[in-house]
């Protein structure tokens, strides 16, 4: 009988590749680089059926200009969205750079947002099905699994009902029901989500989308069982940071950034 084969030396963990959140060497190149991982953001949303004809939209935070942010065009498709494409807007939501014009009902909110939450780069909304199934009852995301806990006592009901948003009054009305929180349910409208990075923010929008079909599909198919408050906050604590979020995208930029490279034009 032969003998068996030794077990092999585990590699180094120094010599694993674990990616993180990159550091850049001048203002040009986190520019670029916020506005790549934007049209790649965009053309995600655009797979996953996140835009509704003009709504739909995502901005981040410019590095250098004070008050002012790159934005989805208006009327563009996001899965033609490329880099060339974005449009750079001041506070007001005028153009500063770019071809075409931005959606204003939607400015007025992710603007107000910026400016209550100087830490968050980048903001994401839209009017996805399950968000807005679950918005229409107006209830909150309750911890029925560990995504969902990520959002734990971490999201808030916006319970006025918004239509088009053009107002300053309404628009900084969710900006404070959101308050230090990284998500919103807008009643009768959408979800909204924030981030450090267009990776958080945008990976926050898919997960909080996903955990509303969650709870869409358990309650209707019996009684779901809460996680305990307990056991909610401890999973929080581990998957609902926003540089978990930031690995949790990776994959995702991985895919559409190999799969659609002309975005990066």
């Amino acid at each position: 009988m032969s003998e068996p084969a030794p077990v092999p030396e585990p590699v180094p963990t120094d010599r694993l590749h674990f990616a993180l959140p990159p550091a850049y060497d001048s203002a040009g190149e986190e520019r670029r680089h916020r506005k790549e991982r934007l049209a790649g953001a965009l053309r995600l949303f655009g797979r996953y059926g996140f835009e509704e004809g003009v709504s739909g939209h995502v901005t981040v935070r410019e590095p250098e200009l004070a008050d002012c942010f790159w934005a989805n065009p208006f009327g563009m498709p996001f899965g033609h969205i490329t880099v060339s494409d974005l449009v750079l807007v001041d506070g007001d939501g005028r153009v500063v750079e770019g071809r075409h014009r931005v959606n204003q009902a939607a400015f007025a909110i992710h603007s107000n947002v910026h400016r209550a939450r100087p830490e968050v780069v980048a903001v994401a909304h839209s009017h996805t099905t399950y968000g807005r199934a679950l918005a229409a009852l107006g209830e909150p995301l309750a911890p029925i699994t560990q995504d969902a806990c990520a959002f734990y006592e971490d999201h808030a009901l916006y319970d006025g009902c918004t239509g088009v948003v053009v107002d300053a009054e309404e628009a900084g009305g969710i900006a404070s029901a959101l308050g230090p929180r990284k998500a919103v349910i807008l009643r009768n409208h959408g979800l909204l989500t924030v981030g450090r990075s267009v990776d958080a923010a945008a990976w926050w929008l898919i997960a909080l989308e996903r955990a509303c079909e969650v709870q869409l599909a358990a309650r209707a198919a019996g009684k779901p069982v809460p996680i305990d408050h307990d056991s909610a906050l401890r999973i929080r604590d581990q998957l609902g940071t926003d540089l978990a979020a930031w690995i949790n995208y990776q994959p995702l930029w991985q895919e559409i950034s190999r799969a659609e490279p002309d975005l990066l034009s």
